[in-house]
């Protein structure tokens, strides 16, 4: 087995039904709130080709630059938040989380010139750090580890869903120009898009509970397995369950940790190059080839590699639950969207490009929630919090590199291809080192084996050869 996992076994009654009711009351939800999460995270990309470029003057570089820029905030703070997250309590700071990125997202209604837009999207990023790892941290409380990756990519299913649904509903509200006070279209958009996160984050103290004992809709037989299971996967962890500093030096000073993370920076600058750039390489197609499409047509054609992307993510992953995770199921999907991204600027149709970069869509999300079972798997406790929030720090300043490099070497090239050779590289190399991590860590367990094996031996060896020397 390339990454320890937990194959999916066999359930008894109770297992099953705290299962069933975890699926049906919390990742809903939790997923819910993703879908909020990252439909305000991209909002700019659509409003960007359809007025707001135009209205605030940017150009490609300013736009990327704006766009990356969320994600200094979001770093700046991402590890101190999770650690909040851990010592609190999920449902208040997922809640405080989503209520303040709510405001600060209605405020882009409002704004007037490109140094407001960067100073909003910095404050955007503070608001929302910790949302994510804290989501996946939550998640990892309640999910025993055989059960995760199933629960995970029902979760991760909300971020295709969101381009999936997100994209033609932003570009309906932007055809909505000036029904509220003159509003541009694109303005309308941000004031529809941040009210359901305020509404939700009100709705988290009420929803969520911080742990299965606190749920008054399990059984006390499935509380019980649920406390107990969760308990002895941490206890089995052993040194990565810490607090405060401690929980902070196991993480740190985790190689696998910092692998994953760099592994990560390359699937968010893929998924960043494409979120934040695709409206616009669709809104070239009409001097690219002739064509032309309404807002709500572009946002529909938006939409279009977020379908296969969002069948593909939840059969993949249902085939990692199945086999457990193995590292082919994350470094092989990288390795596909690495090479397939750069060839979609040179398709002679529309219909062609929308089809690569489907592909493209398909193998990052096919990835993704996968990647994600990895480091639960042997950090627990603060080091899991610390860990997880370490990893989708560092992974994001691809989120910061990929709009403000695509931007400016597009510019600089006047046109695209380059920034997505650039895109295809971070992913491919992505692949690489996910499958250096598995052969170390095979190596590692087979070490491991051969070491307890030859202990087992010296125990058993020591009694004899200290009873043929009292015999001597």
């Amino acid at each position: 087995m390339d990454i320890p996992a937990t194959r999916g076994i066999p359930t008894s009654v109770v297992e099953k039904t705290a299962i069933r009711k975890i699926a049906i009351r919390i990742v809903p939800f939790v997923a819910l709130m993703f879908f909020i999460n990252f439909l305000d995270r991209t909002a700019i990309s659509f409003a960007a080709p359809n007025g707001m470029e135009a209205d605030l003057g940017l150009t490609a570089a300013q736009f990327g630059f704006a766009s990356g820029v969320f994600f200094i905030g979001y770093l700046v703070l991402e590890v101190p938040s999770n650690l909040a997250l851990h010592k609190f309590g999920a449902r208040i700071w997922l809640a405080r989380i989503m209520i303040t990125w709510g405001i600060v997202s209605l405020l882009f209604t409002w704004v007037q010139n490109y140094p407001q837009l960067v100073g909003l999207r910095f404050l955007l990023g503070i608001a929302e750090a910790g949302f994510f790892p804290g989501a996946i941290l939550f998640l990892s409380t309640w999910v025993p580890a055989r059960h995760r990756g199933k629960m995970l990519a029902l979760f991760y299913l909300a971020q295709p869903l969101t381009s999936v649904i997100g994209s033609p509903l932003a570009g309906w509200l932007m055809t909505h120009e000036g029904i509220l006070g003159g509003l541009a279209g694109w303005r309308f958009m941000f004031l529809c898009v941040s009210i359901p996160a305020i509404i939700v984050g009100v709705l988290c103290l009420f929803v969520l509970k911080d742990k299965p004992s606190q749920a008054k809709w399990l059984d006390e037989d499935e509380k019980v397995w649920l406390e107990t299971t969760l308990a002895a996967e941490s206890a089995a962890k052993g040194g990565g369950d810490g607090h405060g500093k401690g929980g902070l030096r196991a993480a740190f000073g985790s190689g696998r940790v910092w692998m994953l993370a760099a592994v990560y920076f390359g699937f968010i600058y893929g998924l960043y190059a494409l979120s934040f750039f695709l409206p616009t390489i669709i809104d070239g197609f009409q001097e690219q080839f002739g064509t032309t499409f309404d807002l709500f047509q572009k946002g529909l054609i938006t939409a279009i590699p977020y379908v296969p992307a969002a069948v593909v993510l939840y059969f993949w992953s249902r085939d990692a639950f199945r086999r457990g995770v193995r590292v082919w199921h994350i470094a092989v999907p990288a390795l596909v969207g690495g090479l397939s991204i750069p060839v979609a600027l040179y398709m002679n149709s529309p219909a062609a490009t929308v089809a690569v970069i489907a592909i493209t869509a398909c193998a990052i999300f096919a990835a993704l929630p996968n990647f994600w079972t990895v480091p639960t798997q042997f950090l627990t406790g603060a080091a899991a919090a610390a860990g997880v929030a370490l990893i989708n720090t560092v992974g994001n300043l691809g989120g910061f590199a990929a709009p403000y490099i695509t931007g400016a070497v597009s510019e600089w090239t006047g046109g695209y291809q380059v920034p997505m050779f650039i895109v295809g590289f971070f992913m491919v190399l992505s692949s690489v080192l996910m499958f250096v991590l598995g052969r170390n860590t095979k190596r590692n367990e087979a070490a491991a084996a051969a070491s307890e094996a030859d202990t087992a031996v010296a125990a058993t060896d020591g009694p004899t050869a200290i009873a043929k020397e009292a015999g001597a």
